[in-house]
């Protein structure tokens, strides 16, 4: 897989924070304040020359973010599978969009029987923030069955003691959230609880794509180890877990009981409320 040196331009439109002039008040005190915000941009993947979704996210990280979501929506197959990557920005009037409101277009070049796949089954989706599962047809569209997870003998070691210590070593990984908050993170971690990436986004669901994607674009995605994310367990970032074949979770606030019960069918380790010193386990692992 070839990825584009393109940068994006040295612009605070598409950077992955912002400032903006507000108006602070305090105990009745008033002052004028510049506040730091995070960026959240329209990133059009498209796939072969034909545009298949428009997600919107943090403009960074893009490649790995494409990559993830290509592999985590069933696209393809594997980074193999994924023969380039090329993006660059657009701007909002290019694009119809409000001024000051630009994009970007990821273009990604996948293998032939991937793309026969993805245009049998292709539907119009406009990802948004705070849902997962945006544009599906009918209910089997939900795509919630495949096959569990292999059994592996190294799960037992996601243990408590292991995953509270990732999770409080996650905050000073945070970069664009201790400037902006509203940012979620998504990290991997080894077995001894120590955290070797962390990606960034608005979006839960997109920050561990982006996680996905870097660890398929470095071939990572087979080693043991386990996902951080500092959001709620929903059904969608279990589901994506184990569509690449994680094998071992643990979210800071609580799971849904859609996200357990997905676990508990796809053989998922699931940790929850990690908040030291305590941490909840939902989901055992192995296929129930």
């Amino acid at each position: 897989m070839t990825e584009s040196a393109c940068p994006l331009p040295a612009t605070e439109a598409l950077a992955a924070l912002q400032r903006h002039a507000v108006t602070f008040h305090n105990a009745g005190q008033v002052h004028a304040q510049q506040r730091v915000l995070a960026a959240e941009v329209p990133i059009a993947l498209v796939f072969n020359g034909i545009s298949h979704a428009v997600m919107m996210g943090s403009p960074g990280d893009v490649q790995d973010f494409a990559l993830g979501f290509a592999l985590t929506e069933g696209i393809i197959d594997s980074a193999a599978d994924c023969y380039g990557i090329e993006f660059r920005p657009v701007a909002a009037a290019a694009a119809g969009l409000p001024d000051g409101m630009d994009g970007i277009e990821v273009q990604l070049e996948i293998a032939s029987r991937c793309f026969a796949r993805l245009k049998d089954k292709r539907r119009s989706m406009t990802g948004r923030t705070g849902c997962g599962v945006c544009g599906v047809e009918s209910f089997a569209a939900l795509d919630l069955s495949f096959d569990a997870l292999p059994a592996h003998d190294w799960v037992h070691r996601v243990d408590a003691s292991t995953v509270l210590k990732a999770i409080g070593a996650l905050p000073p990984h945070q970069i664009l959230n201790a400037e902006a908050g509203a940012i979620h993170a998504a990290g991997w971690a080894t077995l001894d609880g120590e955290i070797t990436d962390v990606l960034e986004d608005v979006g839960r669901h997109n920050a561990l794509d982006k996680l996905i994607g870097r660890l398929a674009r470095t071939g990572r995605l087979d080693q043991p180890g386990f996902v951080l994310l500092s959001s709620r367990g929903s059904h969608e970032l279990v589901r994506k877990c184990a569509k690449v074949g994680i094998a071992a979770l643990a979210t800071i606030s609580a799971p849904t009981a859609m996200g357990v019960r997905m676990a508990e069918l796809t053989g998922l380790r699931f940790w929850g409320l990690c908040r030291p010193p305590k941490a909840v386990l939902y989901a055992a692992g192995g296929k129930a």
